[in-house]
């Protein structure tokens, strides 16, 4: 065979070789729950699929399709109709998985002192408690507390950038790691 023959073999089998390893790269795997998932059947810019693989039920489930964020005004611990229609979200799917309780953690960005901040952040996790009790959560499922500044998620000085420092996060507790957790 010439050496122009052993090339174009070489290079077939390496082609072979690599298409080999490229279909084993993308038929798929396995998500963290162990569950199986396919490939994106487009382009590499296809959107990620993301919660496609959610189990019902989970805190993963809670955190995609119900949503964990209550958002408050400056200096106010009122819900408005977005906090609320979250919230309602978030009692519909208490009231469906009656296993799971819940910390209530209020974070405050506000003008005043730290002290001030506390108390803001307090009230705004005992408005969500509320607001869940008054939608059937059972209160012996809740936890508020407030956190004052600990915490942010921006610190900035701009008023749209501060808004995502002023909220309440949902966050569920397994019933067995409940007592260790929520205190």
């Amino acid at each position: 065979m010439s050496l122009k023959g052993q090339r174009g073999a070489l290079c077939l089998a390496l082609a072979c070789v690599m298409g080999l390893l490229g279909g084993c790269a993308s038929t798929g795997g396995y998500n963290a729950q162990g569950v199986a998932y396919a490939p994106p059947t487009t382009g590499t810019n296809a959107p990620v699929q993301g919660g496609v693989n959610v189990a019902p039920g989970s805190e993963e489930d809670f955190m995609v399709n119900v949503g964990r964020r209550t958002f408050f005004a400056q200096g106010s611990a009122e819900l408005d109709d977005t906090a609320r229609t979250t919230l309602d979200k978030q009692a519909q799917w208490l009231a469906q998985y009656p296993s799971w309780k819940i910390k209530l953690q209020g974070f405050a960005d506000d003008p005043g002192t730290p002290g001030a901040q506390k108390s803001l952040s307090q009230r705004r996790a005992e408005s969500v408690r509320d607001y869940l009790a008054s939608r059937g959560v059972a209160p012996d499922r809740m936890l508020a507390k407030g956190y004052g500044r600990d915490r942010l998620v921006a610190d900035c000085t701009d008023i749209s950038c501060k808004a995502q420092n002023r909220r309440v996060i949902t966050n569920p507790q397994e019933a067995a790691d409940t007592a260790a957790a929520v205190q």
